[in-house]
């Protein structure tokens, strides 16, 4: 077990700080207008993706560095990270289902349901300041 890498989760806080401010940036739209708008479907598919990701690459970074398992899978990740007070359990289940958002927008499994996105988008907007600072915590308390 070796010590969590700060610097390779503060990166990754990085990530997430600035999709959330891409979000902030692009304002609020109608399900009709952004259907029409190819560039902000594929740009708002692109920041959440990212957002989800560097989320799991934190879970399961200090979930190995501390010693415990890797991971199944993305869900599994967040779901251990709240089992282990890294976060808080309500968090970690609200964020769990964003992995199979984000398992639709990378592999195309089906199509995308636009209404399903733009509600991601209100989430994201909700979940994942919530969980820089519930990580930010845990690294204020680690060494």
């Amino acid at each position: 077990m070796s010590p969590v890498d700060h610097e390779v989760v503060r990166r990754k806080l990085a990530v997430l700080q600035n999709a959330l401010a891409a979000l902030e940036q692009s304002g609020s739209i109608d399900l009709h207008a952004y259907r029409r708008d190819f560039w902000r479907r594929k740009g708002t598919e692109r920041v959440l993706q990212e957002m989800i990701e560097a989320a799991m690459d934190i879970a399961t970074h200090v979930l190995v560095q501390t010693g415990r398992a890797a991971p199944a899978d993305g869900r599994a990740a967040f779901l251990e990270l709240g089992s282990a007070a890294v976060i808080s359990p309500e968090l970690a289940r609200a964020l769990a289902p964003a992995v199979g958002l984000r398992n639709r927008l990378v592999h195309e499994y089906e199509e995308i349901d636009d209404q399903i996105v733009l509600g991601a988008v209100d989430e994201a907007r909700s979940l994942f300041p919530r969980f820089i600072l519930e990580i930010e915590g845990f690294l204020s308390r680690s060494p």
